[in-house]
């Protein structure tokens, strides 16, 4: 497997180029240290940021599972089936 490969492979597969998954991912490492920034004040304080931490991961889970176009083939079959079992993980869970 060649270098430029390892670095436009992944994110060719989700139909973005590097900088445009390089974006996406680091957005979302950004809200996800808020969330749980909100979720580790509401362990400490409950009355606290109640709905927050689980709002900010229902609005990733959208963005990444829900209005993600993925490409075609065993690549997308994998993930479409990956985002339904995310999807019923999510509705299960309650944070």
């Amino acid at each position: 497997m060649t270098l430029s490969k390892l670095f436009t492979e992944h994110p060719a597969s989700v139909n973005e180029s590097y900088f445009e998954h390089m974006e996406m991912s680091g957005t979302f490492a950004f809200w996800l240290i808020i969330a749980g920034f909100c979720a580790l004040v509401h362990a400490i304080f409950p009355f606290l940021l109640v709905k927050t931490g689980s709002g900010i991961i229902g609005r990733l889970h959208d963005r990444m599972v829900t209005n993600r176009v993925q490409k075609s083939g065993r690549h997308g079959q994998l993930a479409t089936e990956e985002a339904s079992r995310l999807q019923e993980a999510l509705e299960s869970a309650s944070l």
